[in-house]
Formats: structure tokens, sequence, C-alpha cells
């Protein structure tokens, strides 16, 4: 038995969880373009497991295997850059957001002051005119 009915029932079960994901909104789509990517990949290389050798020697690889190792690496890479971004993203909007919130709980405490200071400056009056 050959590893490519493996590799196929694989992909097509990442597949399905994919789009589970998706539909239940766990998963935006964003992210789930690159994964339902490489699982059609996988698949294709299932289908067609002469196309692997023939992009190895296309390459320069010697093993088709090797390729598909280092096309995995790049794979994961692309991945961990895109979220090491988007994590940047979201730091950054955290923080304008606490800031936004902390300018706003600074307004919020001198709206409250303003009119203790108001009474406080009529009774002032008050006293200095009686």
């Amino acid at each position: 038995m050959t590893a490519y009915p493996f590799a196929l029932a694989i992909s097509a079960v990442v597949v399905l969880l994919l789009l589970w994901l998706l539909r239940s909104r766990r998963l935006k789509e964003k992210y789930a373009g690159l994964w339902i990517v490489l699982a059609l990949a996988v698949v294709v290389l299932g289908v067609f497991p002469d196309l692997a050798g023939w992009l190895a020697r296309l390459v320069g690889v010697q093993t088709p295997i090797n390729l598909v190792f280092l096309l995995g690496f790049v794979a994961v890479l692309a991945v961990c850059i895109q979220l090491s971004a988007e994590l940047s993203r979201a730091e950054e909007s955290s923080r304008t957001l606490a800031e936004e919130i902390a300018l706003l709980g600074l307004r919020v405490e001198r709206v409250e002051q303003a009119p203790a200071r108001a009474s406080d400056g009529a009774q002032d009056a008050d006293d200095t005119t009686s």
C-alpha cells in the first residue's frame, strides 16, 4: 500500500475540518485560504503522484520528498509571518483602544467634577453677597 491514499484521506479530513471551522465562524476566511490551498495541493499530488517527481526534477531537487518538505516548511513559515503580522495589528489596535478609553475616562471624570465645582462657586458667591 502506498502513502498516496492515506495522504488523500488526510487532506479530505483537513478540508472538511476547515469548512466546518469556517461555517461555525471559528476561523476567518483570510486564515483558511492558505490551508485550503495546501490541502488541495496534497490532493493533486495524491491523484497525480508523478507530478511530485516532475516538479522535483524541474526545481533541481534530488528526491521528491525533499521538495515536499521544503514546500511544507515554506508554508509553515508563511503562516507564522501572517500570524505575526496579524498579532502586531491586534496589539496596536489594543494599545490605541486602551489610550482612547483612558482619555474618555479622564473626560468623564472632569464632567462629573464640573457640577461640583460650579455648585461650590455658586455657594462662594452667595457667601460673599450675604
